[in-house]
């Protein structure tokens, strides 16, 4: 069976002058946000450290601006996941990693948890 182009989607690339990549603001709003709509505990601490964790209590996500142990790993997100079936396995990102970038990682793994 042959398809006509007609009917085949547009292919659509932007410009290389029109690209704008995301760039750090040093913000945890976009996850938080993200986490807050959909269930998570979320609690802050003095230090301005913020730890959450998923209703089922399966998965952690750690927002550790002044934590030392995470500033010697380079890191300032820390995500923790233990299956139902497996090995409890962990993400981390550094502190030049947009948040929202973190936000689309948790959100694809929330949506595909079920896999």
């Amino acid at each position: 069976m042959s398809t006509s182009a007609t009917l085949l989607p547009t292919v659509v690339r932007p410009e290389a002058n029109g690209l704008h990549w995301l760039s750090t603001d040093h913000c945890a709003g976009p996850v938080l946000d993200l986490l807050g709509t959909l269930g998570w505990a979320i609690v802050d601490t003095p230090e301005a450290n913020v730890h959450a964790t998923s209703p089922d209590g399966r998965a952690y996500v750690g927002w550790l601006p002044e934590d030392p142990a995470a500033w010697e790993r380079n890191i300032v997100w820390h995500v923790r996941v233990q299956p139902t079936d497996g090995d409890t396995w962990a993400q981390e990102f550094g502190l030049y990693t947009p948040s929202e970038a973190v936000a689309g990682f948790l959100a694809a793994l929330v949506t595909h948890s079920s896999c």
